[in-house]
């Protein structure tokens, strides 16, 4: 159901959105890879060849998403999936008593703006281009799919920002879906868990081993392409809308 799809996939040239913008274009999609201009982004492109073009861009920055999206309309035509996989991270606890230390404002802010102010502003600009879209017999014209994290739902300590951040997206997911459901876009969101990603590949292998345990099953790091498939899933199942679909392999992170 991918072949002759056109999708956006922000964060695009690394782990999730990487996984996301290979699975699709194997399938048989037309990509365009939005990710910052220091990225991979050129590069991955180019492996892929005519399927792929990158569109350097900051996810908080209107101009660069607007050309992102005139990038994807001058070569492909049209935008059927938009997939927000752009994010970062920083863990710091609210004060470090031992340094006498606040968590930074600024990090917080900057946290927050990137992943939720990110993700809104990607879809806020998205629709218009994919609203043009001929609508199928279910009247669906496309599909967005936001990227939270279980730390939404049971956040660590340190992960005041991040959890903060994708509480916002997973909150945006039904509001979302019942704004766009009347233009025939659904909205779904997918909250992964521990994922093996450029991100993590820096943990001790003691560690990810002990974190693996913590998986019921199966108890490892879920990879890049299961998520992609996921969002494969998402697409070609036209009755998914409005949900936020943990995946965790059962993972519930603990104090």
């Amino acid at each position: 159901m991918l072949k002759g799809m056109v999708a956006l996939v922000t964060g695009g040239a690394s782990g999730l959105g990487l996984g996301t913008v290979q699975r699709f274009v194997k399938h048989g999609a037309k990509v365009v890879i939005a990710d910052l201009p220091s990225s991979k982004g050129k590069e991955v492109a180019d492996e892929l060849g005519s399927s792929a073009v990158f569109a350097p861009a900051d996810v908080t920055s209107e101009q660069d998403i607007l050309a992102a999206l005139d990038l994807t309309k001058q070569h492909f035509n049209k935008l059927d999936v938009l997939m927000n996989t752009a994010g970062i991270a920083c863990a710091y606890k609210v004060f470090n008593f031992n340094k006498n230390i606040s968590h930074s404002f600024d990090d917080f802010i900057d946290v927050c703006n990137v992943n939720a102010g990110g993700t809104f502003n990607c879809v806020r600009l998205a629709v218009e281009l994919m609203y043009k879209n001929e609508p199928n017999k279910d009247g669906q014209r496309g599909v967005i799919i936001n990227t939270a994290s279980v730390a939404a739902f049971e956040g660590q300590m340190g992960q005041v920002a991040y959890s903060a951040s994708n509480g916002a997206i997973v909150s945006m997911t039904l509001p979302l879906a019942r704004e766009l459901s009347q233009v025939g876009i659904r909205v779904v969101t997918i909250a992964p868990g521990l994922m093996d990603t450029p991100l993590t590949s820096s943990i001790p292998k003691k560690v990810i081993d002990f974190l693996s345990l913590s998986i019921p099953l199966p108890s490892r790091f879920g990879t890049p392409d299961e998520f992609a498939e996921l969002a494969q899933q998402i697409i070609e199942n036209p009755f998914l809308n409005g949900e936020v679909v943990r995946l965790d392999g059962a993972f519930r992170i603990q104090i």
